[in-house]
Order: C-alpha cells, then structure tokens, then sequence
C-alpha cells in the first residue's frame, strides 16, 4: 500500500492543467479548480493552465508544446474522455505519447468502480510519457479529477512514496535519446 519515506525530502513537481470542452470558460472549470487547489495544496507547482475545445489536433499541439518546455513536468488533462463524438482527448494524448501508461487507466478504473459502480466502464482516461513529461487524460468531472489525483496522482507525484514513484524516475524518461 501508500507509504511515504519522511526521512526523504519533499520534490515539487511542475504540473500544467489543461481542460478540454466545448461550453466551459477557464471562470467555470470546475474540475481545472480541484486540480489547481490539489497540485498546490501538494506543495507542486502549477505551470500552466489552459481550456481548448474539443479539437483533436489543437489538444495534440499544446500536449506537444508542454512536453517541449523544460519548465512543465507533467500535464494533465480534465475532460474529452468520454465516448461521444466530441471525446477527442484520448485520441489527443496517444497521438504525442511515447509510452502509454496502461495501468494507469486500470487503477482509475478500480478507484471509479468504488465510487460509481459500473458506470466506470464509460470513462476512457489514460496516461503516458513523452519527450521526458509525464501526460494523464481524466474524465471532466470534478469527483473524477478528485479520485484520480487523492488516489493516484497523489502519490505517484511523491517522490518519497514507496515502493516506487513517478518522480524517482524522470531523469530515465528519456535515456533512449541519449543511447548511442
């Protein structure tokens, strides 16, 4: 289970949020709030923050562009996850992925099951890496961005959480690059 090192210091990482709708204004993004108030009350530190609209294209070129700047360590995504036509955000974040983070989408699952039965099947959230950034797409819901970062996010962005943790590994991201 979730244990935290505290004889290991605290490493903030710098998280950019970005919400994907149609309708929703950043005034009334909801779920970017919780996200925000989460990263910060972790002790990280917000990037960046954006809404686009549902525009595959649009969501893959700014999931590029963070993943190009050295400041932003990882993004996440609320909203576009859905089965509907305009849930393009998966579709977005696999076309910039390197890896995809499969289990990630699984545990979400698990942590959705808990809270909202069999409707969890209708979410399509997913994670990976690229160019050294760690992506997570989730489901637009306020109560979903709250169980996936409580849960999960929580503690993979802990670099003293054991047994293993997203943040102990960043520098090994993107070894393959510098192979010869």
């Amino acid at each position: 289970m979730s244990r935290i090192d505290e004889s290991k210091d605290f490493i903030p990482v710098r998280v950019a949020v970005l919400a994907v709708s149609d309708t929703r204004t950043l005034a009334e993004d909801k779920s970017g709030d919780v996200l925000e108030g989460r990263i910060l009350d972790a002790g990280h530190i917000l990037a960046d923050r954006k809404i686009l609209r549902d525009e595959r294209t649009e969501i893959a070129a700014q999931l590029r562009a963070w993943c190009a700047d050295p400041d932003i360590d990882v993004v996440i995504s609320t909203g576009g996850t859905g089965l509907t036509g305009r849930d393009v955000t998966v579709e977005a974040h696999r076309d910039v992925y390197e890896k995809e983070i499969e289990a990630f989408a699984t545990v979400f699952t698990m942590v959705s099951y808990q809270k909202i039965g069999t409707s969890a099947v209708q979410s399509r959230a997913t994670g990976g890496v690229s160019n050294g950034t760690y992506l997570f797409a989730l489901p637009g819901s306020s109560g979903a961005c709250k169980d996936a970062w409580d849960e999960i996010l929580r503690w993979q962005l802990d670099y003293r959480h054991l047994p293993c943790n997203f943040v102990e590994i960043f520098p090994r991201l993107d070894e393959h690059k510098r192979r010869k």
